[in-house]
């Protein structure tokens, strides 16, 4: 059976991945933002192994994330799940950016440095990174004006590159982005066409190396099985300049 743990598992899509995943067996950690939401996340996926509570809004938050990830593993898989959606007005975290950047784009990098190296990444990106700023100026939101839906297309299509310059850096690590469509949660809302059954399987069956990537790395999977993703994420240049951008906002580097 595999160890995996998964962001965001308080509810939506990581907690019914989470939730499928126990079903099938597996030995799940949870992840949830504060106590409350663990104790919540807990109740709903009786069957995992724990929560691991962390805020992912800061690095100092997300180091001790990492450290107590990393007494709960080793995990076969990680699944970067956890992200704020068109809520947001632009709130700056205490390291001074953007939160949903910080929590959407810079804590799945962040988390990648410093957890131990599992066999599986999966970051959760979306559709709607098609319309992403490709330039990579200004990630944080320090002199734009705040825009929800472009800084949310933003990360996501971070998500994808992140995917891809770690399938490239660590040819040991089996390393996709998914974008699991427009489905009914907080986050997509009561009206989406789409089930959260669909993708919650996706999710499981990459965790577990049973899907259709499981002999490939640096892909874009969707409820189609492999896409093509936005045609910037498969440039080199582009993707260690993001990884620059991390490095320089967190003080953290990607291990070689």
């Amino acid at each position: 059976m595999a160890r995996i743990f998964v962001t965001g598992s308080s509810d939506g899509l990581g907690q019914a991945a989470a939730k499928l995943l126990t079903e099938q067996g597996h030995n799940v950690f949870l992840h949830a933002r504060n106590s409350t939401r663990a104790s919540q996340a807990q109740a709903a996926v009786p069957k995992a192994q724990g929560v691991i509570i962390g805020d992912l809004s800061t690095t100092a938050d997300l180091k001790k994330l990492a450290a107590d990830a990393n007494k709960s593993g080793p995990f076969d898989a990680i699944v970067h799940n956890a992200g704020l959606g068109l809520s947001t007005n632009g709130e700056k975290t205490a390291d001074g950016v953007a939160q949903i950047f910080a929590v959407n784009s810079l804590a799945p990098f962040v988390l990648t440095a410093l957890m131990d190296k599992p066999k599986r990444l999966l970051y959760v990106s979306s559709g709607l990174h098609q319309g992403g700023d490709e330039s990579l100026e200004d990630v944080a939101w320090n002199e734009r004006q705040f825009r929800p839906s472009q800084a949310y297309n933003d990360t996501k299509l971070h998500n994808v590159l992140l995917a891809k310059a770690v399938a490239r850096h660590w040819p040991d690590v089996q390393s996709s982005a998914l974008d699991p469509g427009w489905v009914r949660t907080k986050l997509g809302g009561s009206t989406a066409p789409g089930s959260l059954d669909p993708p919650a399987k996706m999710i499981a069956a990459y965790a577990t190396g049973d899907s259709v990537a499981n002999d490939k790395t640096g892909v874009y999977l969707n409820p189609g099985g492999i896409g093509n993703p936005h045609d910037v994420t498969g440039k080199v240049e582009k993707q260690d300049r993001l990884l620059e951008i991390y490095e320089s906002i967190s003080g953290v580097s990607l291990p070689k």
